[in-house]
């Protein structure tokens, strides 16, 4: 496919206005740099220079490998090279979705795509480079990371993820389901501040459409219920992700902890024993020590289990949690109901691995990311 005809492709998916800023995204000049009216489009031995013939391996994704790079005007950056199955077209199909999601809108808390490359069967996307590189490296590593992020990091890591779902969901239209939201895709910048990035799953979704129906594709753990078993996505699936990841966050415990006498342990069900039971404080991460405002820990908590709620009707918007997460709407007389699981997480394996690619987790030892589609 030739550039013009991938470009036309591509373009025909983004949104008719209120994306983002209507001046010209500043590509290299010189060189074999193309730029489109907002996009520039590289070469690949412009890529290549700038990594130094890919020497420096920052990140490996379902996708493909991720590494460091600087361009000529000095700006680091993180290329993610695609791997592309020219039987499936998996690999293309990812290429497209992160451009069409990306390459005309910007936010805060959405990691910006400087560009793309396509050369042959060669696919290639440029990001901004991220200094403190993601969420599941810089904190769930180990108690010696988690030590790093007190709660006022904990805090403004959580509403900034929640801000930038709120706006893919609510604030541009065509409205963006990312559909793999999960502590490996939340990239933190010099600041720690964070940043939604990894939108090769991501589908965009009108205003009057109820659901989506697709082949299931994300991260097992933080995968809804209701998506898990029927292919039908909503933004309430991505409601259920951060929800499970706000919890991941505030109590700094795997997403599905795997225990030889009783198998899969799942945050959700922990933390809903805890609600019930009335110690939801004691779900907290220990590494804190109790230097933390504990009426807002378990605010941060409450809403966790909102997002989780086995009723979709139930669980709150994205704008509606930031605002519950602010303290601008009160939880306390909220009622939350129990938490949706997928039953047998064994079972959703075997069955998804019968038409589905495997990669390894980013949730924990029992968990997988998979793509069927």
């Amino acid at each position: 496919m030739n550039l013009s005809s991938f470009l036309s492709c591509f373009s025909s998916q983004q949104r008719g206005g209120g994306g983002g800023g209507g001046e010209e995204e500043a590509g290299q000049r010189g060189g074999e740099t193309v730029t489109t009216s907002k996009f520039p489009v590289f070469s690949y031995n412009q890529i290549k220079t700038a990594t130094q013939g890919f020497r420096q391996k920052i990140g490996e994704g379902g996708f493909g490998s991720v590494y460091k790079g600087r361009l000529q005007n000095g700006n680091f950056v993180a290329v993610k090279v695609l791997s592309v199955e020219l039987e499936s077209m998996r690999g293309e199909r990812e290429f497209i979705s992160e451009i069409a999601a990306l390459s005309d809108i910007k936010h805060e808390n959405l990691v910006i795509l400087r560009g793309c490359c396509i050369d042959g069967a060669k696919r290639l996307l440029v990001y901004d480079f991220m200094e403190n590189n993601s969420l599941f490296h810089a904190f769930l590593g180990g108690e010696h990371n988690r030590m790093k992020f007190n709660w006022t990091l904990r805090r403004n890591i959580s509403l900034g993820i929640a801000k930038g779902l709120s706006y893919l969901h609510e604030e541009i239209n065509p409205h963006i389901i990312h559909r793999d939201i999960k502590a490996s895709n939340i990239l933190l910048d010099e600041n720690f501040t964070p940043k939604l990035s990894d939108f090769g799953l991501a589908r965009l979704f009108r205003e009057n459409m109820s659901h989506i129906s697709t082949r299931v594709a994300g991260t097992l753990g933080y995968l809804s219920p209701e998506y898990a078993t029927s292919g039908h996505l909503t933004r309430k699936s991505d409601v259920y992700s951060f929800g499970v990841l706000l919890l991941e966050i505030v109590s700094g415990r795997p997403v599905v902890d795997y225990h030889l006498q009783y198998g899969d342990q799942f945050l959700v069900e922990k933390a809903w024993e805890f609600y019930i039971s009335n110690t939801l404080l004691e779900l907290v991460d220990p590494v804190l020590s109790g230097d933390f405002p504990e009426e807002e820990a378990i605010r941060f908590l409450k809403v966790g289990l909102l997002c989780v709620q086995e009723t979709t009707k139930l669980r709150p918007r994205m704008s509606m949690a930031v605002k519950m997460l602010t303290n601008e709407m009160k939880t306390e007389d909220i009622e939350i109901s129990r938490p949706g699981l997928v039953a047998d997480l064994m079972d959703l394996k075997i069955r998804q691995n019968q038409s589905s690619h495997f990669s390894s987790s980013q949730a924990s030892s029992s968990t997988g990311s998979f793509q069927a589609r």
